[in-house]
């Protein structure tokens, strides 16, 4: 089939010209003396007319919704224009009509003010993604792919494919676990990330690797989190910590520039974790506002009310956040609200404090000194029209329940722009966090970065205090991208995997083969990877990781399109050697 244009492309300079179009008809409408079809294809829409005097007009009276046709014409000046499309100053005087295909009634309106529920949209997937909402998206997200692979491939990084079937490995989160036919009995799992295979691939001698990986994890869903997702996945020989970063930042400023004509400025600041955690409670600090956090410890060093006391005294810490101008916002029941919020992250309440007329007040204020009351509006810093939140807690919980608040209102007060992209580094990390509950530490980043060199004898002595070479690209509060210098001697490896609890024997069995190749030579490595599809919805402003993937899981991991997952037969596990066990066996 030869068509002439798609329906994004004619305008009134194309008047008289005779075309060939093809595409789904969006909307049809009779006006009894003629007829308008609004051709759609993946470009646009073009308008087609029938007036009485074509005899092709009584053939459109069998046309429907989302019928496939294609037609030939010529271009001619719309009687009535409509400024908000490319093509609203033509309409096209339709010469030959072909219907290549019939549609039923669709199930939801195919336009982006659909009333669908998502359900809906889900089970029928190909209608939904018909919509011009979500074909822009898609090829929005083509355009991202697209100028990572051009950049990636002037800057000399060669395109691997790693395995999808691979070995299952502990610290991450659950694994999607496949049954080996041939070898009845044991599992492959399908990668989390390609971490291994792309650290082999740098002591293979291959000193620029990259990606754009399908990952799995089973996990816990959330609106930004699937089942399976996509990275952009990097890894370079031979570097340090700035030539990662560096080569990140040029990618991202190129990708900007393609999908949103922004020129962003480089190099992106950088902050310690510590400092990140310090002011803004969270490793992934949105940065468009302030409202840091103010540590108030020493402001109730000597308190008599009890809950701060009790909270210090455990070890714990009083931490507020100042609203500037929030006073009379928030009223008490709002404040309950917010109350209700911070519990979900642990805390056991919320404390304020008002200013007006140069005084403080609030429900915890009678049980202050007035020295406590003078010192907490100083530091605070508070003006007349503030509200301050504190909280009380394990640092832990405090941090997190603070960083939460301080997100909340700042999107209920609007204090900061979607159009802004603060992009920013997360660096020197620490290589471990101590659980309480399991008595034992975690790796932070991945069991794989490397320690500071400054920090390598505390892997022994005092791991908890381990900076490492991690490094996080932070924007719009959300992790982009995560990254770290690689281990690179057995010696270092062997020492992080004993922090975690891993005797010689588990190293072996779990790692043995990542061991081995850390014996032939492994040049200093180091990498990171982006989510793909974080970054396809902060440059697209959804909210929702569905709109971004062509055939997304529900939140519950479940296809509505395809109903999977879905039972398979007896026939079918007895060929891999598994018996299906019902709950009570």
């Amino acid at each position: 089939m030869i068509y002439t244009h798609n329906n994004n492309e004619l305008t009134i300079e194309n008047l008289g010209e005779t075309v060939k179009l093809k595409g789904f008809v969006a909307k049809k409408r009779d006006l009894g003396n003629l007829v308008f079809i609004d051709l759609r294809d993946q470009e646009g829409i073009t308008q087609l007319a029938f007036y009485n005097e074509n005899q092709l007009k009584e053939e459109t009276l069998s046309i429907k919704n989302e019928y496939v046709i294609a037609i030939e014409g010529v271009v001619a000046e719309r009687s009535s224009k409509n400024p908000n499309m490319t093509t609203g100053d033509i309409e096209i005087d339709v010469k030959k009509l072909d219907v290549l295909s019939t549609a039923k009634q669709p199930p939801m309106m195919v336009q982006d003010d659909t009333d669908a529920l998502e359900d809906t949209r889900l089970k029928y997937r190909y209608l939904d993604l018909r919509r011009p909402y979500l074909k822009n998206i898609m090829k929005t997200r083509h355009l991202i792919t697209k100028t990572v692979r051009d950049f990636l491939n002037e800057e000399d990084f060669l395109d691997f494919e790693t395995p999808m079937l691979t070995k299952s490995t502990p610290e991450g989160a659950r694994d999607y676990i496949v049954p080996s036919r041939n070898h009845k009995g044991n599992f492959y799992a399908l990668p989390q990330s390609p971490q291994l295979f792309k650290q082999l691939l740098m002591i293979s001698g291959f000193e620029r690797y990259y990606q754009i990986a399908k990952c799995f994890r089973d996990e816990d869903l959330r609106s930004d989190r699937q089942p399976e997702f996509t990275q952009i996945d990097i890894e370079m020989s031979f570097v340090e910590q700035d030539d990662v970063l560096d080569v990140s930042e040029r990618m991202i400023k190129r990708v900007m520039k393609a999908v949103k004509g922004i020129d962003v400025k480089t190099p992106f600041p950088r902050m310690t974790y510590a400092e990140a955690m310090r002011k803004y409670g969270t490793d992934k600090p949105d940065t468009r506002f302030e409202m840091f956090l103010t540590n108030l410890d020493e402001v109730f060093t000597d308190t008599e009310f009890k809950v701060f006391a009790s909270t210090l005294k455990n070890g714990g810490s009083i931490q507020a956040i100042n609203v500037e101008g929030g006073a009379t916002t928030y009223s008490r029941k709002k404040i309950d609200a917010l109350t209700n919020e911070v519990k979900k992250y642990g805390a056991k309440g919320l404390a304020w404090v008002k200013k007006d007329d140069g005084e403080l007040s609030g429900p915890t204020i009678k049980f202050f000194s007035d020295n406590e009351i003078q010192a907490l509006d100083t530091t605070l810093n508070m003006q007349n029209g503030d509200i301050a939140f504190i909280v009380a807690d394990r640092l832990k919980v405090t941090r997190s329940a603070l960083a939460f608040l301080r997100n909340h209102i700042a999107k209920a007060l609007n204090l900061y722009d979607d159009n802004t992209f603060d992009f920013h580094w997360v660096v020197d990390w620490p290589m471990f966090e101590y659980d309480a509950e399991d008595e034992r530490f975690y790796a932070l980043h991945h069991p794989f970065t490397r320690a500071h060199d400054a920090h390598k004898d505390r892997l022994k002595d005092a791991p908890d205090k381990a900076l490492a070479y991690g490094y996080d690209l932070v924007v719009q509060g959300q992790e982009l991208g995560g990254g770290s210098l690689r281990i690179h001697d057995l010696a270092m490896q062997s020492d992080v995997f004993s922090v975690l609890g891993m005797d010689e024997a588990s190293q072996q069995s779990q790692f043995g083969f990542l061991l081995d190749a850390l014996q032939y030579g492994t040049p200093p490595h180091g990498g990171i990877a982006f989510g793909l599809d974080r970054l396809v919805m902060i440059l697209t402003g959804t909210k929702n990781i569905r709109d971004v993937i062509a055939f997304p899981k529900t939140a519950s991991a479940h296809c509505l399109l395809t109903e999977a997952p879905s039972p398979v037969s007896n026939a079918q596990l007895e060929e891999l050697g598994l018996i299906k066990k019902t709950r009570d066996e």
